[in-house]
């Protein structure tokens, strides 16, 4: 594990450091959202299932909702982080590690809700989760204020998430921030 998050980091670092710098950037962009989808699609292979027997809100979006509006959402964080990293790239790694913590915030939330079925779980991350976008928003806003504009949506939907994750029940016997065996 170690020696493949550091060939990552190299990767990243070469996209980054090059005299293609640009176009490698945007491709590193494009790359970490769509790892971000791929790893958080895993977690979220039981979503069907688990989404259709939950109790909701009547507020709570159609299950076909969810894979257009994580379509856009991670095409619009892409190009912020990349509009947000050209406005001054020598100085972008606070930047791109914010960026890559939220990405593995948002990543790692399928797996606490849908794999391991807690509720608690899944209320950490996506909290950790609105506070990372929110502070990309205003680091990125800073920078480029098209970029913190196009990541508003994000911060919204995941706050949205937080309201539903709060709001769900799971009457099949899913761990749920009520419960006390789930602390």
């Amino acid at each position: 594990m170690g020696e493949r998050s550091g060939r990552s980091a190299g990767i990243c670092k070469l996209l980054l450091t090059t005299e293609h710098r640009p176009a490698r950037a945007l491709l590193a962009a494009v790359a970490g959202s769509t790892l971000t989808a791929a790893v958080g699609g895993l977690g979220a292979r039981r979503a069907p299932t688990v989404y259709k027997h939950l109790d909701k809100p009547g507020w709570a979006p159609p299950p076909s909702a969810f894979g257009p509006v994580w379509t856009g959402l991670y095409g619009l964080m892409a190009v912020a982080v990349y509009r947000a990293w050209r406005s001054n790239p020598e100085r972008s790694a606070g930047l791109v590690a914010l960026h890559g913590g939220q990405l593995a915030l948002n990543a790692s939330w399928p797996w606490a809700f849908f794999s391991l079925r807690s509720r608690t779980a899944a209320l950490a991350v996506v909290a950790a989760l609105d506070a990372a976008v929110a502070a990309e928003v205003i680091v990125a806003g800073r920078r480029d204020r098209v970029a913190g504009w196009l990541l508003t949506p994000y911060l919204a939907w995941s706050l949205f998430a937080t309201a539903l994750t709060a709001a769900v029940e799971d009457p099949t016997g899913a761990r749920s921030a009520s419960d006390p065996s789930d602390r």
